[in-house]
């Protein structure tokens, strides 16, 4: 198979179907940015990473959503991790660096996990927008804001966050339209529970999101008293994250599935795609 390939890869899952489904592109060369948001938007999964090699198995990442460029993205950066190794591009003994807007990140293997090293998302305590309950659909206990800007919101148990059902189009229209929901977990096997919402960038409901817990690692950490947690993200396709909270890192862990491999045709190409 040759030309530029592309995959489908469910992250933060074990097993096909579940956890949260990117889109991996590994481009020979560089390529215009619109002809990465065509590609995007066609794939239409919450965020397609796009990788270019640098040197000694580094690489250069950046993550599109169906509508715009993302600074930082875990479940795509995991998945392109997983390709990388799967196909042979980066030995599987070795750790993968990756170049971001969000500095450097990088990937390392532990059995059938991958662990990802990413920064530390400080929050500060904000206040919300009026009418935010009524959009999210439940009164916050606490809210903060991390620097992306997204708001972080405890709730008060684990059932309030599975069964909200907020008013995304108001979210939006209110300034609150990147929210992760969060509480304790009821179960012993997870610290933590969450869900993330991002309308204003195209994702009402994001299944499993790596970056939100640049946030919740070190806000779960201090509130449970425990650097090392397991979290569960409780959207429809659900997904599992291990997490260690390492100074200014944060290290999370996720197992990934490749579902579709392929190449873009002929047709797709840069230089068919009126660049």
């Amino acid at each position: 198979m040759s030309g530029i390939m592309i995959s489908q890869v469910d992250a933060f899952t074990a097993e096909a179907f579940g956890g949260n489904p990117a889109g991996v592109c590994i481009l020979p060369e560089d390529e215009p940015e619109a002809w990465m948001r065509a590609v995007a938007a066609e794939m239409n999964l919450s965020e397609t990473a796009f990788l270019r090699a640098d040197v000694d198995h580094r690489y250069r990442i950046r993550w599109l959503t169906p509508t715009t460029e993302v600074p930082l993205c875990g479940h795509a950066t995991l998945a392109s991790a997983h390709v990388l190794w799967e196909e042979g591009r980066v030995p599987k003994t070795e750790p993968i660096s990756l170049r971001s807007r969000s500095g450097e990140l990088a990937a390392h293997r532990e059995g059938e996990w991958i662990r990802l090293d990413f920064p530390r998302l400080p929050l500060e305590p904000a206040t919300v927008p009026a009418g935010f309950a009524e959009a999210l659909g439940a009164s916050p206990l606490r809210v903060f804001r991390n620097a992306f800007p997204t708001f972080l919101v405890e709730l008060e148990s684990e059932e309030v966050v599975r069964r909200l059902a907020p008013r995304f189009r108001r979210l939006v229209e209110i300034g609150a339209g990147r929210c992760i929901v969060t509480a304790g977990s009821d179960s012993p096997e997870f610290d933590f529970v969450s869900r993330f919402f991002a309308p204003e960038v195209g994702i009402d409901e994001d299944p499993v999101t790596g970056s939100a817990h640049c946030s919740l690692a070190p806000y779960w950490a201090e509130r449970l008293g425990k650097p090392h947690l397991t979290a569960r993200q409780v959207s429809r396709r659900g997904g599992v994250l291990r997490l260690r909270l390492e100074g200014e890192r944060v290290h999370i862990l996720g197992q990934a599935v490749t579902v579709l491999r392929g190449a873009l045709a002929t047709a797709a190409r840069p230089r068919e795609a009126g660049q």
